[in-house]
């Protein structure tokens, strides 16, 4: 079969709980996207090109096993690949955003969301990808160990 191009098996990825399961993930994804992009848009991009990827590679799911860590694992690599590929595109500029006017309503919030966004940048990338992923996306450490690709510290 090579150079064929299969499709997936109708099997356990074409159910409908694999279906539903991927739906009800989705603003875990856009929550997760977000916090790596640090813009909504990109974000949303980011969210929508993981959904077509694991669409597309839902036969290599294996039922049974955890869909919300397999679908992280691809926004992930898909931010990565992205990065690697945006050495020509002009940096979201933090600095600027920050000096754009609010309601007095805003600014309080706005300002703790602001250091809370500024300390995450100064973790390491994988320290600062395990934070989220267990304090905003419910993994365990060991999975979001595995889905940064580093060591659970003890």
């Amino acid at each position: 079969m090579t150079g064929q191009h299969q499709t997936p098996s109708s099997g356990q990825q074409d159910s409908p709980e694999f279906k539903s399961e991927l739906l009800a993930l989705i603003p875990f994804l856009r929550a997760f996207a977000r916090s790596l992009t640090g813009n909504q848009d990109a974000a949303d991009d980011l969210a929508q090109e993981t959904l077509v990827k694991a669409w597309q590679s839902r036969s290599t799911f294996t039922p049974g096993t955890n869909l919300k860590a397999w679908l992280f694992t691809i926004l992930r690599n898909q931010f990565y690949s992205d990065r690697r590929r945006a050495w020509r595109q002009t940096p979201w500029d933090q600095d600027a955003a920050e000096r754009l006017p609010g309601t007095s309503q805003d600014q309080a919030w706005s300002a703790d969301l602001s250091d809370t966004a500024r300390a995450l940048r100064q973790l390491p990338d994988e320290q600062r990808e395990a934070l989220i992923l267990v304090g905003a996306g419910g993994f365990s450490y060991a999975d979001a160990a595995a889905i940064c690709h580093c060591a659970v510290a003890l």
